[in-house]
């Protein structure tokens, strides 16, 4: 078995910036997706980081437009629930061969984590070409993404991880670059204020760091 290459693309390539979501409150779950969508940003990693998680997935995926999908996968139980409640795909901070295997079976696709040649190597021989970078930042940037282009020619990722407004479109000139993800157009105090049109704002912006 391979990953879906084509139905994670076809949720990837909807626009240059993945948001990267933190959300507390399950309130905050519908207007936030409609602020992102409206903005131009469809595919959206909630992260399975807080207790409301589940809720928040299964309420954004009544979203019109919204491709919401679960990210901190660390296992298959987080997968299974996290598809339960509406996932379209999986983001998992690295690749264990357990969750490879597992996403695989399940048939919802996965954006595995990897931080060096190594890791992008055992996950291609998994059956992934597309992948996550993470952390980005840490480890190594828009440089050493650069430097994997040539060797792993049929790998794309998705840097994650210390990606901002400023730094995004370096990620993004580099041809093995699909999109990135970013928790920058959606911040905490916005949420915490309800100020929907700020974040719609930031997702407009987002859309312009395409090159």
């Amino acid at each position: 078995m391979k990953q879906d290459t084509e139905a994670l693309l076809a949720v990837l390539r909807r626009a240059p910036v993945v948001p990267v979501l933190i959300v507390d409150r399950v309130e905050h779950a519908i207007p936030l997706a409609k602020a992102l969508v409206a903005g131009g940003l469809p595919a959206l990693e909630v992260t399975m980081r807080t207790p409301a998680a589940l809720e928040v997935i299964r309420a954004m995926s009544t979203v019109e437009g919204a491709i919401v999908g679960a990210g901190t996968v660390l296992d298959p139980e987080m997968a299974d629930a996290a598809v339960a409640a509406g996932a379209k795909f999986m983001v998992s901070p690295g690749a264990t061969e357990t969750i490879l295997a597992h996403a695989l079976k399940i048939g919802v696709p996965l954006l595995p984590g990897v931080a060096t040649a190594g890791e992008a190597m055992r996950a291609r021989d998994a059956g992934y070409r597309i992948m996550k970078f993470f952390p980005a930042g840490p480890a190594g940037g828009p440089v050493y993404l650069k430097a994997l282009a040539s060797p792993l020619a049929d790998v794309l990722f998705c840097p994650t991880g210390g990606v901002s407004e400023k730094n995004a479109p370096e990620y993004l000139a580099l041809p093995n670059v699909v999109c990135v993800g970013g928790s920058w157009v959606a911040p905490a105090d916005a949420m915490n204020n309800g100020d929907w049109g700020r974040i719609e704002d930031l997702a407009r912006a987002a859309m312009d760091l395409a090159v």
